[in-house]
């Protein structure tokens, strides 16, 4: 089954991550200096935040999967999205291992769709740079 992701940028993570938990009704399931993440069921959602240095609001929206298969299906319908993709492929970024490809929609707005293979310890270790030198987990340009 899928899930939607939402990656918000944050001024205040402490209070940010006070806000969300009353919101949500939840702790974190992951809690850095820098990150937090809710992985709700009830809605079904991976919401993140973070204080990277980005300007504040909406980083980037995806959808997550659970296996190989519906990862397949959802790049197959990207193909038929007429817009140009990135194939990020295996990467490190959010502190988990995954595969992922991105597209922007109509408007400009980043969707990932990826499948999470692992945790890791680091942001992301080697990201990937754009239009305007914007890290991993949102490109600027999908093409």
């Amino acid at each position: 089954m899928k899930r939607l992701h939402v990656h918000v940028s944050v001024d205040d993570l402490a209070k940010s991550i006070q806000f969300y938990s009353t919101l949500f009704a939840a702790e974190p399931t992951v809690t850095k200096d820098d990150y937090a993440k809710w992985m709700l069921e009830d809605p079904r959602v991976n919401f993140a935040i973070s204080k990277r240095g980005n300007e504040t609001g909406i980083r980037h929206l995806g959808i997550q999967v659970e296996d190989r298969a519906e990862l397949s299906d959802v790049y197959s319908r990207l193909q038929r999205a007429e817009a140009p993709i990135l194939e990020e492929g295996a990467t490190t970024c959010c502190y988990a291992k995954s595969e992922k490809s991105w597209i922007a929609d109509p408007q400009g707005i980043q969707w990932e769709t990826f499948l999470t293979t692992g945790e890791s310890t680091t942001y992301g270790a080697a990201p990937v740079r754009l239009n305007k030198g914007k890290p991993c987990c949102e490109p600027t340009n999908a093409a």
